[in-house]
């Protein structure tokens, strides 16, 4: 039974799709490229965001780095316009505080995003948030740096300790850092695809999680 309980932040506990989709099309436009639908921007989602810009600019572009620029930019400025909560995920926040269980994100989103948007929708509910960085020397996720760092701040032992998420990115992280991953099946990767890539656990809402987690 689990006493920390690490997150990963988009199609995790929140749906940022549409705002993700809408900072990287009102980048391409800016360079007259063309815009990527909004399925083509889930599937880009998940090693942050230059490989995002890269993914969707076409990786041997020379556009890439104005086009991270812009992404920024425009992403600062609107990263809240239609990104909501999934569903269920307040009130497990909720429980999860009562009972005691320490919460965290984690996520290779901008950090400065991560954290604007952790005290937006879930202020008080967590502990920690924190976002890519590779700037000071932190390798984002798959490579498990920011998740050892995660849990020394939270001064937890990763044997108590589980990482949940919605990708592959997510599995492999854990799998690095030989912490236990449960894949949410709401997010932008299905079941089957986690399935493939090394997914053991699965929730289908989030209420299931406190199956998973020590009473108080």
């Amino acid at each position: 039974m689990y006493e920390t309980v690490i997150f990963d932040l988009d199609g995790t506990l929140l749906d940022t799709l549409d705002d993700l989709a809408s900072a990287v099309n009102a980048a391409l436009k800016k360079y007259s490229l063309p815009c990527r639908k909004k399925e083509e921007v889930r599937a880009f989602i998940g090693n942050g965001a230059r490989k995002l810009m890269e993914r969707a600019v076409g990786e041997q572009s020379p556009l890439v780095d104005e086009a991270l620029s812009e992404f920024y930019a425009y992403y600062q400025a609107h990263c809240k316009d239609d990104t909501k909560p999934y569903q269920g995920i307040l009130e497990l926040l909720l429980r999860l505080k009562e009972r005691g269980i320490k919460t965290a994100v984690l996520s290779n989103k901008p950090d400065f995003a991560v954290k604007l948007l952790a005290e937006e929708y879930f202020g008080g509910l967590l502990e920690l948030a924190v976002g890519e960085n590779e700037g000071a020397g932190i390798r984002k996720k798959p490579a498990p740096d920011a998740l050892f760092l995660v849990l020394e701040s939270l001064g937890v032992d990763k044997k108590s300790a589980v990482y949940v998420g919605d990708s592959e990115v997510d599995i492999q992280t854990a799998q690095a850092a030989g912490m236990d991953c449960i894949c949410v099946t709401w997010g932008f990767k299905d079941k089957e695809f986690l399935a493939e890539n090394g997914g053991k656990t699965f929730i289908d809402e989030p209420a299931q999680l406190l199956e998973y987690c020590k009473e108080k």
